[in-house]
């Protein structure tokens, strides 16, 4: 079994057994890039659906500036006018047009990281100066390519560039709570926290607009959804999940306590949109995949990604349903209540969470984390013909944020044999930590699901692949 290690699990930064330096068997240009682009969100700090975009648009330069070199593969923006002749489809100008159209990508989402990303291209041997756009050369691949995605993307409504509002990524649309962090207006509706000196503001509330990648819309999936339980007309059902998750905080055991924290993905981490990119890298290293592989790899699993940002974000912002923290708050203030803290009064329940997260600026239903991933274990499911994982981690003792240096008592480690047993596990961490009811958890579980399968589908006519030829077009 391999192992993979990480040094702490709180913040989720998880460190593969793969070389981030230089390359490797299994550790391609497009893993490279793919850690430059999560270390710059590490250091920047986005919210979640910030992160599922970034890394799409990454992806989707990388894939597009590929695809002039592939005898059969469209780009999502030119299609098939960058096709470069049978002479100069070689791995040096594949891996040349694939780094200059992640370095002017990552510069232009990541505008304070860009010494890090000129150090990648110092490392590759290119000039990151080359702004070329002679298609003749995989530099000026590389750039156009780019150019045409970031084009399109700045307007795609997610306000990347604060010309729909003052701010990157503000709001446009008006969103304002319904509850304060003192007063319940409504019991069915998120209610904003204050952590020490700040007040929690949604994140992104307008991201049901971005422009998705396979969806028709942000809101064709919140159609179908089954409304969550309701206060005033659904009491027992209301109060039987807030049962549910103090039930889980009484008894949470050492491993369910490391798997709350390994998947809290908070915000000193790649958060749950990245934590599927290491996952894909350990893939790529486990299965020796060429750039060819990556590249297609990592192109239709995180744009699957953002469209569940988009579809999750979307019903966040239309139900804008409230958190287990303040529903527990409400219903059992006085009443002596079992959790991870011990026998203590229901007004001071705490989620098993960091003290500085508590609980995550935006709306509960549907989960995040459940939707990111079981859309990003359905399109590595797809892409690699089997559901077959085997990652691990083993999570040392003493490390945890919440209890530290009491768990675990001993290293546990966590393993998935298939990547649904790692998505299934990341949506159920949420209820065992505190941050989720089981209707937001599961439903969103079924989403992400048929998006990493609609996903697919568009991936797969991208890529100019029948399903049966799948795996044999590039080896």
């Amino acid at each position: 079994m391999k192992l993979i290690k990480t040094t702490t699990y709180a913040s989720a930064i998880v460190l593969f057994a793969v070389t981030q330096s230089a390359f490797s068997a299994g550790n391609t240009v497009v893993t490279k890039w793919n850690d430059a682009a999560l270390e710059a969100i590490r250091i920047t700090h986005p919210g979640p659906p910030i992160v599922a975009r970034s890394l799409a648009i990454t992806n989707t330069c990388m894939y597009d500036a590929w695809a002039a070199y592939d005898n059969k593969a469209k780009g999502t923006r030119l299609g098939n006018n960058l096709r470069r002749p049978n002479g100069e489809r070689t791995a040096t100008n594949k891996e040349k047009a694939v780094s200059y159209a992640a370095y002017k990508c990552l510069s232009d989402l990541f505008p304070t990281e860009v010494a890090s990303f000129n150090a990648v291209m110092a490392t590759l041997g290119y000039n990151a100066n080359d702004n070329s756009v002679n298609v003749a050369t995989a530099a000026g691949i590389g750039n156009v390519a780019a150019k045409a995605v970031l084009d399109f993307r700045h307007h795609d409504g997610s306000n990347q560039l604060g010309d729909l509002n003052p701010g990157a990524y503000s709001d446009y649309t008006g969103y304002t709570p319904v509850n304060t962090p003192t007063t319940i207006n409504d019991p069915n509706r998120w209610q904003p926290l204050q952590i020490g000196a700040n007040v929690q503001k949604f994140i992104a509330p307008h991201w049901g607009n971005v422009t998705p990648y396979a969806l028709k819309s942000g809101s064709q999936f919140r159609k179908t959804l089954p409304k969550p339980a309701d206060f005033n007309t659904e009491p027992a059902r209301y109060d039987l999940q807030a049962l549910q998750v103090l039930e889980y905080s009484a008894h949470l055991t050492d491993e369910k306590k490391v798997i709350a924290e390994y998947w809290a993905d908070g915000p000193s981490s790649e958060l749950p949109p990245g934590h599927w990119v290491l996952f894909a890298e350990f893939v790529s290293e486990r299965d020796h995949n060429s750039v060819d592989k990556d590249v297609k790899m990592f192109f239709a699993m995180t744009n699957a990604v953002l469209d569940a940002s988009i579809a999750s974000w979307d019903a966040k912002r239309f139900f804008d349903y409230v958190r287990p923290v303040t529903a527990i708050h409400l219903l059992f203030a006085g009443q002596t209540v079992q959790s991870w803290q011990g026998s203590i009064d229901g007004a001071n329940w705490k989620p098993y969470q960091a003290a500085d997260v508590v609980t995550p600026p935006f709306s509960e239903y549907i989960s995040g984390h459940s939707v990111f991933s079981a859309a990003a274990a359905e399109s590595l499911k797809l892409f690699t013909k089997s559901d077959s994982f085997g990652g691990s981690v083993t999570i040392p003792a003493g490390s945890s944020r919440v209890e530290p240096g009491l768990v675990p008592a001993k290293d546990t480690v966590l393993y998935w044999a298939t990547f649904s047993d790692a998505a299934d596990e990341a949506g159920i961490s949420r209820r065992f930590g505190g941050i989720h009811f089981i209707d937001g958890d599961l439903e969103s579980r079924k989403v992400g699901r048929v998006i990493g399968q609609l996903a697919w589908k568009k991936s797969q006519k991208l890529f100019g692949e029948e399903e049966h030829e799948h795996g044999h077009s590039d080896d």
